[in-house]
């Protein structure tokens, strides 16, 4: 028996305000790039075996969902059953998922993700590696 803790993230850039000096009293104009881009990183880890699955996706929907758990299903020890706590999210709690056999899902309350240690991964990420 394994235990896995599965979360997603969004990750993105989104331009701030752009700041241009000019004589007091003026008002410049200053072309700002409003656009923005999305990712959605899948992560699941297993703390016992110091393993893990993630996928980068361009949405979070079933699914992709779906991609991640045939990820970690494949990740999980040949002989073993995986046990998954993931959070409420739309996509985790549908009936169109179709759990491989080597796992079943458990799910964490609502509004509770200190419950979850995969949120702490991705603070740590958000901190040292994709400000």
């Amino acid at each position: 028996m394994e235990i896995w803790f599965q979360d997603e993230m969004r990750l993105g850039q989104k331009n701030g305000i752009v700041r241009r000096w000019t004589r007091r009293g003026t008002r410049p104009r200053q072309p700002a790039d409003q656009r923005y881009e999305s990712a959605y990183l899948f992560g699941a880890i297993c703390p016992s075996r110091g393993t893990g699955a993630a996928l980068a996706m361009p949405y979070a929907d079933t699914e992709a969902m779906q991609l991640h758990l045939e990820e970690i299903s494949r990740a999980v020890a040949r002989g073993s059953h995986a046990v998954l706590l993931l959070d409420r999210a739309g996509w985790h709690t549908t009936g169109n998922l179709l759990v491989p056999k080597n796992v079943t899902l458990i799910f964490l309350p609502s509004r509770a993700p200190e419950l979850n240690p995969v949120e702490n991964i991705w603070q740590y990420l958000r901190q040292t590696w994709l400000p």
